[in-house]
C-alpha cells in the first residue's frame, strides 16, 4: 500500500472526514503451513455496521477486515436469505431473475447504499487473516492516513490477539498427533497503539475497543488503556451485552450509549448510535485544529 494508493482508490480529497474502520478477529497459525491455528472471537458485527453508518455520515471508510469475517451491506443476508429472495422466471432459452415483491422493500435500501458507496468510490476495503498480517497491513495504513492529520479516524474495532509463535519458533509442516501432546509457546504481541498514537498518526482521532466479562474492570481497563496510549476514546464493551449496551471512556467522562428493547425491535443497531456520537467528537476535534492553527497564525 503505497502513500498515493488510498488517496488514488478513493474519491476524495484532503479536508474529507476518513474512517479506517478494522473488523474481525486475527488468527494465530501455528504451522507455517497452516493447518492449525489460534483464532480471536469475532464475526465482524460492529465493525462492518459502523462501517455503513460511517458512509451515512457523509465520510469515506477504509475497511480493514478479516478474510471471510462479515462486511458492510452483505451482513444483512446470512446462509440462504438472499437466494430466498430470488425467483428464476424461464422461458424458452431466456432464463432472467427477479426479486420476490415481498423481498423487495428490504432488499433495496440496502442496495442502494451499496451502489453509492461504490460509485462515489467512498469505499475501500483490505482484507487480512493472521495478526501478522494485520500489523504488517495497519501500518502501512496508518503512514497513508498521516497525511490526513486531525481529518483522519480510526476506529479500532477488531480483535486481535495477544499471544502468537514466533516465525522461528514454528514447525514447518502440519503438527502430529502421533508424536503426542504438543508444548507450544505463546509469546506476547507486540502492542500497537503505543506508536500509532505516538509516531504514526499522531494528529488522528483514535478510538479503541475494550471487551470484558468481568463488569468491575472495564471502565478501570479502559482508563488503564487512556492513560497508557494517549489516544480519544475507549469503547468498553462487555461480552454478554454487546449488542445493547456499550460505554464510552474518554479522559474526563463515562457514560452509557444503549439500545433499548423497542428500537431493537424496530431493527434499530446500537452502532449508529456509536458512530453518531464519535462523529460529533470528531468533528469538534477537527474544529478544535482549526481553532488552533488560526490562533498561531495570528500570533
Amino acid at each position: 500500500m503505497g502513500g498515493l494508493l488510498v488517496g488514488d482508490s478513493l474519491n476524495i480529497n484532503q479536508d474529507d472526514g476518513w474512517a479506517f474502520v478494522k473488523s474481525g478477529g486475527t488468527t494465530v497459525p501455528l504451522e507455517h503451513n497452516t493447518v492449525r491455528f489460534v483464532d480471536n472471537f469475532s464475526a465482524g458485527n460492529r465493525g462492518s455496521a459502523s462501517a455503513e453508518y460511517f458512509l451515512d455520515q457523509g465520510y469515506a471508510v477504509i475497511f480493514m477486515y478479516r478474510t471471510k469475517s462479515l462486511e458492510p451491506f452483505s451482513r444483512h443476508f446470512t446462509g440462504q436469505q438472499l437466494l430466498d429472495m430470488l425467483e428464476l422466471h424461464e422461458e424458452g432459452m431466456s432464463t432472467t431473475i427477479t426479486v420476490k415483491p415481498d423481498s423487495v422493500d428490504v432488499l433495496a435500501p440496502i442496495l442502494d447504499k451499496y451502489k453509492n458507496a461504490q460509485e462515489t468510490n467512498r469505499m475501500l476495503y483490505i482484507t487480512f487473516t493472521s495478526v501478522v498480517d494485520y500489523m504488517w497491513l495497519l501500518r502501512a495504513a496508518c503512514e497513508c492516513l498521516a497525511a490526513f492529520e486531525r481529518n483522519a479516524l480510526l476506529y479500532l474495532a477488531a480483535a486481535v490477539s495477544d499471544f502468537y509463535v514466533p516465525q522461528d519458533e514454528m514447525p514447518t509442516h502440519k503438527i502430529q498427533s502421533g508424536h503426542g501432546a504438543p508444548t507450544i509457546s505463546l509469546q506476547l504481541v507486540p502492542k500497537m497503539l503505543a506508536p500509532l498514537v505516538s509516531l504514526w498518526v499522531p494528529l488522528a482521532y483514535v478510538v479503541s475497543f475494550k471487551l470484558e466479562t468481568d463488569e468491575n474492570l472495564l471502565i478501570a481497563k479502559s482508563r488503564e488503556s487512556l492513560n497508557k496510549y494517549k489516544h480519544k476514546l475507549v469503547i468498553a464493551n462487555i461480552l454478554q451485552t454487546r449488542k445493547n449496551r456499550v460505554v464510552f471512556v474518554t479522559q474526563n467522562k463515562t457514560y452509557d450509549v444503549l439500545l433499548s428493547k423497542e428500537q431493537a425491535h424496530k431493527g434499530q443497531e446500537i452502532e449508529e448510535q456509536i458512530v453518531a456520537d464519535v462523529v460529533d467528537r470528531h468533528q469538534e476535534f477537527i474544529r478544535e485544529g482549526e481553532m488552533q492553527q488560526l490562533q498561531q497564525q495570528q500570533q
